[in-house]
């Protein structure tokens, strides 16, 4: 079976790219390297001991993309990745947001109506549920108004999909709605390493604890929580990557009750932005220089899920800790610093 992951050499798809070539899968890679870089191939060679194949492609480009499913017609299913993910980048720049991620989802869901292909596994977020009005969440949960550019993005995806899903009588989709990922694999071969300032929490620890960063900033103290800071549902970024191999089984084995379903893929457990960082020094035994500042636009309060249906229906189950999962993005720091 020949997999495209589009966003390959990305954070989360790098991971999931080994994971599906570990189950035997033939991987074909695309990703256009905003994010990411070619030496991830490389990598995920060395771990698996396959190169997948890879080809740099803009999912914008609507020609390129036409003539890269030409060339390529032999692919029975699609992990979709490629998009831009930081809510506060997407505060700040909209239209980015709007192009680079619904534009890409359209091009290619017009290609597998014009190849037949048949599984699509999207890419989704938390983000979708807004603010919640009970947690844990679960999938049920109402659609409210998103919070960001970023988790408009994601709900305007969901809803093209819902629609092609509901008049194609081939097409199956599973959204996983991913809560909070981070570490890295336990080889320090791949892991979150991003261009520029990082938008998320744990790599922004990890550079910080590497003299990378000055500060960490903690985006407020005054919430509604046990610490005053926000609550997250973090997930070791190989056990996500797992869920989407075995998402893939479900659809390809044609497992699925609907041809549209979402998962929800997290641990059903909440951190709080300052438990992560003292369980960081925990673990690390590495003193963290941060400061409490104002909020920031876009996020909620308190997000984490209701695991109860990617457990029983996908026979799926995050299995690392918290503790895991920073200790691997530290000694991933470590490596990629030569520390």
């Amino acid at each position: 079976m020949k997999i495209l992951v589009t966003g390959g050499l990305g954070y989360i798809g790098s991971h999931t790219v080994v994971e599906l070539q570990n189950n035997g899968y033939d991987v074909l890679v695309i990703d256009n390297l905003s994010n990411s870089s070619f030496d991830v191939l490389d990598r995920i060679e060395s771990i698996s001991g396959i190169r997948p194949q890879y080809q740099e492609l803009e999912l914008r480009d609507k020609p390129a993309v036409i003539s890269f499913f030409k060339q390529n017609s032999d692919i029975d299913a699609i992990i979709h990745f490629a998009a831009s993910k930081a809510v506060g980048e997407s505060v700040e720049n909209p239209l980015l947001y709007y192009e680079n991620n619904l534009n890409t989802l359209i091009y290619l869901l017009q290609e597998c109506d014009a190849h037949s292909i048949n599984s699509f596994i999207f890419s989704s977020s938390c983000t979708v549920y807004g603010e919640p009005d009970s947690l844990p969440i679960t999938e049920s949960a109402p659609v409210k108004k998103a919070t960001s550019p970023y988790g408009n993005t994601k709900q305007i995806s969901e809803e093209i999909l819902i629609d092609v899903c509901s008049v194609s009588e081939t097409l199956n989709t599973i959204a996983l709605r991913y809560f909070n990922p981070i570490g890295a694999h336990n080889t320090a071969e791949i892991g979150e390493l991003p261009k520029g300032t990082p938008q998320n929490l744990v790599p922004f620890i990890t550079q910080t604890a590497a003299g990378i960063r000055k500060e960490l900033s903690v985006f407020g103290d005054d919430y509604p929580t046990v610490d005053g800071s926000c609550i997250r549902d973090y997930i070791h970024v190989v056990d996500l990557a797992n869920a989407h191999v075995v998402a893939l089984e479900r659809l390809l084995n044609k497992k699925n009750k609907a041809n549209y379903e979402v998962f929800n893929i997290g641990t059903g457990r909440g951190s709080s932005v300052l438990e992560v960082v003292n369980a960081f020094e925990k673990v690390t035994n590495q003193k963290l220089n941060y400061k409490i500042v104002d909020r920031r636009p876009g996020d909620v309060v308190s997000v984490y899920a209701d695991t109860n249906k990617a457990n029983d229906e996908l026979g799926w189950k995050a299995e690392k800790s918290m503790e895991d999962a920073l200790e691997s993005a530290w000694k991933w720091e470590k490596k990629v610093r030569g520390i």
